[in-house]
């Protein structure tokens, strides 16, 4: 096995999590989680704003939560919800059809210009609000995948795809005026030059696929360096854009933000080349190089962090240079493992700790503050970065 030189410094506080929303963690035996406004049930998506506040997918519960600001001490209870009547109720669109407020399995969420926008998976649709909600279910003011509010059928209902269309979308991502959707279903990336202002409005520009109408996974044919599988959460890294490809174990990474369709990443991290696709490369046990169905990715400063989801840990690269010589390098930082060779849910597969995780999906900076939607043990977890 590949090892980093010497052993990395933590990237996060080594105390753990500060604070830790939806249960401590007191049993490893599964159990329906009743919907309360301090309880969650595998949570995909965090979304740290910069006035303070806190929105988190609640994906079990087909709701999001909101706090007026950061919570300070555990399962602080939320203050908003979207997408349920009360802090009671559960159901996929709360047991009706889509509206402007309703959700169905949702999971990435991003600041959005001013706003808010929620990959809504499995109503196979992206809400953006104009404005951050303040309120509780305060309805969408535009849909993209759909062209309004009261549809939900993959691909609008079509077998074909196009570039108003999406079908399981889990992941969306804001950067300077442009929106990404990571469109899993179709195996590809979407984008929007500017932030769509009409209902349905169509892409611009796509990722992974050789036009807007095709969605076999890989392309339809073995993995190359512009196809994607499985691909669920973005970022910019240096000015670079960064997509984790969950489904071919692997970060793929652009030379800028691309600017054609279908443009092929110039570098990947987990494998050693755009063909191979294995988990963990092909061992059972994980590497410094491995990944294991990374589903999140975010950046911290000049770090770039990444929600190794299968293996249950956060990997951190530093680096600086020409991408191309970035595929072979080993993480920097390890989070949630005694070393990089181990992959057991909370390390020992035991009672979840506040430096463990069970299935981590996604993770989000905001200053000196990190959140990891701990999927598996039903949690969302505030760290305070280690300055690095």
């Amino acid at each position: 096995m590949i090892t980093p030189e010497a052993v990395p410094s933590p990237l996060l506080s080594p105390q753990g999590a500060k604070v830790i929303i939806g249960g401590l963690g007191d049993s490893i035996i599964p159990t329906p989680i009743a919907p309360t406004p301090n309880t969650l049930f595998g949570p995909r998506g965090i979304c740290l704003v910069d006035n303070g506040s806190l929105w988190v997918v609640d994906t079990g519960h087909h709701r999001l939560l909101g706090w007026r600001s950061h919570p300070q001490s555990d399962n602080q209870p939320a203050d908003w919800i979207i997408g349920q009547p009360d802090f009671f109720s559960e159901g996929k669109n709360s047991n009706g059809n889509p509206t402007a407020s309703t959700l169905s399995v949702p999971t990435g969420i991003c600041i959005c210009g001013e706003g808010l926008a929620v990959a809504d998976a499995w109503n196979h649709r992206v809400l953006i609000w104009k404005q951050i909600p303040e309120d509780s279910n305060v309805p969408a003011d535009i849909v993209l995948g759909q062209a309004d509010f009261s549809q939900g059928e993959p691909n609008r209902g079509f077998v074909d795809t196009e570039c108003d269309r999406l079908h399981w979308c889990y992941g969306v991502f804001y950067h300077q005026g442009k929106l990404f959707v990571a469109d899993t279903g179709n195996r590809r990336v979407l984008i929007w030059n500017q932030l769509p202002e009409s209902n349905g409005q169509p892409a611009d520009l796509v990722l992974g696929q050789p036009d807007f109408t095709s969605r076999n996974e890989n392309g339809g044919g073995t993995p190359t360096a512009a196809s994607m599988r499985w691909c669920h959460s973005i970022a910019i890294w240096q000015g670079n854009l960064v997509v984790a490809d969950a489904g071919n174990n692997r970060i793929m990474l652009w030379e800028g933000i691309p600017k054609e369709n279908n443009t092929p990443c110039v570098a990947i991290l987990g494998q050693s080349n755009f063909e191979q696709v294995e988990l963990n490369r092909g061992v059972y046990f994980p590497s410094a190089v491995s990944l294991n169905m990374p589903y999140g990715v975010t950046v911290a400063k000049d770090w770039l962090l990444v929600a190794d989801t299968a293996n249950s840990r956060l990997l951190g690269w530093q680096f600086s240079g020409d991408l191309k010589s970035l595929p072979g390098k080993p993480a920097n930082a390890l989070i949630g493992q005694s070393d990089f060779q181990s992959k057991g849910e909370n390390r020992v597969y035991g009672l979840p700790l506040r430096d463990s995780f069970c299935w981590c999906y996604a993770v989000e900076v905001c200053g000196d503050t990190v959140a990891i939607a701990d999927s598996g043990n039903n949690r969302v977890m505030l760290w305070n970065l280690n300055n690095p």
